[in-house]
């Protein structure tokens, strides 16, 4: 039996119960692993509230994309994992089949990669899904270049600052967007070229009079709905708009009026963990910014198991900076 964090119902935090679950052995193409910390997501938040791009299928529920921890045991088939191996746990299933709210989890082992050595378990709950989905669109699709600049929205998420960083590593210009100013010192820290607080200033002037008037080659934007009017107007000619999230929660319409032509595209995760060679590739950029410094995953705060209606409470309030974190005392 484990400890597995379970709801029986869509709603608010109140929901999560955390409850003996029996674990089982793994089955073919899985690993069973001990949990030692959960990476919290916004997908989780929406897949419990019922409001995610799939709904839940049946209760009681779990929960969880993301976790770091060690292998336990090994099914049948799977290759290149042992037991004790320190592993990581990258969002590429569906919660309504795996979830990794829990002491123990089984997990395929497709969604499972080597955590490289000095990584403990809370940065390797913390790192793979912020640097895995920013590397994807920036770098492996969209193919960002030194020089370009990007404009990123909801800049002190976790996806956010790993955005940040991934420019930076590849000579890019990271100019960010924030709600308000009290967050624009510790973005700048954080490697921004330029913070824009959009409730204070206006975002078209600003980024135009950043780049000389030309606009940003990218868009890399969490928060959908009515901003991307402004976000189409700062684009360059050729420019990307990459719609990763849906903040707002309100319509998201297409500017059909925009000289020149708009390219504009949604964009997940799973576009890159669901695909072996695009992980593969993931991984390694991912580790190498690791290994020299490059990267530095940024932790908000960590909760305990027990805390976990709290910790889901906090993530809604969005007074983080970077990751929030569960860890598991066995």
């Amino acid at each position: 039996m484990a400890r597995t964090v379970r709801f029986h119902d869509v709603g608010g935090p109140e929901v999560l119960r955390l409850e003996d679950v029996e674990v089982g052995e793994p089955g073919p193409g899985e690993l069973r692993v001990r949990v030692d910390a959960i990476g919290l997501n916004r997908a989780e938040v929406m897949f419990r509230g019922g409001y995610y791009i799939e709904p839940v299928k049946e209760f009681p529920a779990r929960l969880g994309y993301e976790a770091a921890g060690v292998v336990e045991a090994v099914g049948a088939g799977v290759a290149g994992f042992e037991i004790g191996q320190a592993i990581s746990v990258v969002p590429a299933f569906s919660q309504n089949d795996y979830g990794v709210y829990a002491e123990r989890a089984i997990v395929p082992a497709s969604a499972v990669l080597q955590r490289p050595e000095g990584v403990d378990a809370v940065v390797g709950a913390a790192v793979w899904m912020p640097y895995v989905t920013a590397y994807g669109a920036l770098v492996e699709i969209g193919g960002i270049r030194a020089g370009d600049t990007v404009v990123l929205t909801a800049a002190s998420s976790s996806v956010g600052l790993a955005a940040i960083q991934v420019a930076n590593r590849v000579g890019a210009v990271p100019i960010v967007t924030t709600r308000t100013s009290a967050k624009k010192e510790r973005l700048l820290k954080t490697g921004a070229a330029e913070v824009i607080a959009v409730e204070e200033e206006n975002v078209v002037e600003r980024v135009l009079s950043a780049t000389g008037g030309r606009g940003a080659e990218f868009v890399f934007d969490a928060v959908a709905g009515p901003g991307v009017v402004d976000l189409a107007k700062v684009l360059a000619p050729d420019g990307t708009l990459f719609i990763y999230g849906l903040l707002s929660g309100e319509p998201t319409p297409y500017p059909m009026a925009m000289m020149p032509a708009l390219n504009m595209r949604t964009y997940t995760l799973f576009e890159i963990t669901t695909d072996e060679r695009r992980l593969r590739r993931a991984e390694a950029f991912v580790a190498s910014g690791l290994r020299t410094g490059a990267f530095q995953p940024v932790v908000d705060r960590t909760f305990d198991l027990e805390e976990i209606v709290a910790a889901h409470r906090y993530m809604e309030s969005n007074a983080q900076i970077g990751k929030i974190v569960v860890t598991v005392t066995h």
